[in-house]
């Protein structure tokens, strides 16, 4: 009996190409399996809140560290620690606020 070829989800044709340039900065030789869970937690980590600092300043209208505008009334307020629930476990981030 003939095998049904196999086929990729959207999820994995969907996936970002890394640079290698990066992944020879984050993985300096061999890695055990608990290193590379806790590299990948810290990735995600770098990533959420990489977005949620984007997200922030889209809401603003302007980017983190430059001078707020004479308009805006809303501005940075620090960040908070909240802890996200993952398909790997607890993971804590620093969301950053505005007032």
């Amino acid at each position: 009996m003939p095998r049904k070829p196999k086929t990729t989800t959207e999820a994995q044709t969907a996936l970002p190409s890394i640079p290698k340039e990066l992944i020879d900065q984050f993985v300096k030789g061999p890695m055990t399996a608990e290193a590379v869970h806790a590299a990948s937690a810290a990735f995600k980590k770098a990533l959420i809140e990489r977005a949620l600092g984007a997200e922030l300043g889209h809401h603003l209208g302007y980017p983190a560290g430059a001078v707020r505008p004479e308009d805006a009334t809303n501005q940075r307020n620090g960040k908070s620690g909240k802890t996200v629930l993952t398909d790997d476990g607890p993971l804590r981030l620093e969301i950053p606020r505005d007032r």
